[in-house]
């Protein structure tokens, strides 16, 4: 496709939004992706829902650099024209007052101190996989296991007591909400959400233990008052919306895709599990959990891109790592579901100071809960055909509503109990 052929302005954004100001991704992403990728430079002029213009940045190598430069790319300038009031959160800030806020927790998130958390996680998805197969099939896998799952092991890292984890779940997917009618709602949650955890804080300074509120507690003195309660905000809420979905979705998809020679890429890898750490790599490049495309920056002067797009000053840009993990410039046959694919430097954790704090954390959760369910649930099958599975609407986080499934020879199918 050349420039002379590009879709036709205006393009709204996000893609998938319909008329009703409601965004419905689909399990794949919108189709126009791949065309805006392929025509011109693959940067096109789009219109957000409150009529302002944005750049939507397509391609590998300029997603990276819009990802990595914040001399020339702002966070911080462009939270007008988030979906969400993420306004005093980590994700809002740059350069020096973000590695401010980060530098609090990130020991907590590298790859060896995720490390030391494997048998806690396995001990949780054991005890979540008995509670699901107790309760009989069919089973909601999201509900009975992913959710569940997900929302104990960070809500463990906080130590934050049992009978809140259900009520903050609940605000949690309040705040999340993009659509216009959920406004309100989320406000109301977002206030909720900063008063628990403010006191919450207060406790831990008192009586500090050894989770991660009393670290941030502990450490948290050089930090604003807001973007020290804000932390843990951000952290617990997408620490479980984003894993559980990611559960659901690569399962869903596992069981619904043939690969090689076999008849759904989970029987092959019930028979090749040393690939599960590879194969989930490749499906969170594939099947990212962000509804439509990474936080949109500001640009705060000009700035030419690899591919010779220019940008001015002012410019709102987005970075799509959707499209970018399908650009064929970084991974051949972006659209054959590849298990070896080697290297996969997928954007679907962000780049550079951005990048997900915790994406060693959700990466080692998803891949211990597809080893069990290979493991004890060899011949896990959906419940209901896969064209049936709802995806959540009007959400920041994508992922399924629900999965149905069985897991024995002859169980009657049918929707999931509630």
């Amino acid at each position: 496709m050349t420039a002379e052929n590009a879709p036709s302005c205006p393009i709204i954004h996000p893609l998938d939004l319909g008329d009703d100001g409601v965004n419905r991704p689909g399990l794949y992403i919108n189709p126009l992706y791949h065309e805006l990728c392929a025509a011109g430079t693959g940067v096109h002029e789009v219109v957000r829902p409150n009529g302002s213009p944005a750049h939507l940045v397509t391609r590998y190598d300029d997603v990276v650099t819009v990802f990595r430069d914040q001399d020339a790319f702002s966070r911080q300038r462009a939270l007008g024209d988030d979906d969400i009031d993420l306004e005093g959160t980590i994700l809002s800030l740059d350069k020096a007052e973000h590695a401010a806020v980060r530098g609090v927790v990130a020991d907590h998130f590298t790859p060896r101190a995720v490390g030391r958390l494997a048998g806690r996680i396995e001990t949780r998805a054991k005890a979540q996989l008995e509670h699901m197969l107790q309760a009989g099939e069919p089973a909601d896998l999201m509900e009975a296991f992913a959710l569940p799952l997900a929302l104990n092991v960070i809500s463990d890292l906080f130590d934050l007591p049992p009978q809140d984890r259900e009520p903050f779940r609940a605000w949690g997917e309040a705040f999340l909400a993009t659509s216009t009618l959920s406004r309100a709602e989320a406000a109301e949650a977002h206030v909720a959400m900063v008063g628990y955890l403010a006191g919450l804080i207060e406790k831990r300074r008192a009586e500090p233990g050894d989770d991660l509120l009393s670290t941030i507690a502990a450490r948290g003195d050089g930090i604003p008052p807001d973007r020290l309660i804000k932390l843990p905000l951000a952290l617990l809420v997408g620490g479980w919306e984003t894993t559980a979905s990611s559960i659901g979705t690569f399962t869903q998809v596992l069981l619904s895709h043939p690969y090689g020679d076999y008849p759904t890429a989970y029987a092959y890898l019930v028979d090749h599990p040393e690939n599960v750490e590879s194969a989930v790599t490749e499906l969170e490049r594939m099947f990212t959990t962000a509804a439509a495309d990474a936080l949109p920056r500001r640009a705060v002067r000009d700035t030419t891109l690899p591919s010779g797009a220019r940008l001015r000053e002012g410019d709102l840009v987005i970075p799509s790592h959707v499209t970018a993990n399908y650009d064929p410039r970084a991974f051949p046959e972006p659209r054959r579901m590849d298990f070896g694919r080697t290297p996969n430097r997928h954007l679907s954790f962000g780049h550079g100071a951005h990048h997900c704090i915790g994406r060693h954390l959700r990466h080692a959760e998803v891949v211990a809960a597809v080893r069990l369910l290979l493991r004890e649930l060899p011949a896990l099958r959906l419940a209901v055909p896969a064209e049936e599975i709802q995806r959540k609407p009007g959400q920041v986080i994508a992922g399924p509503v629900s999965v149905p499934v069985a897991w024995t020879p002859g169980a009657a199918d049918g929707p999931a109990a509630a």
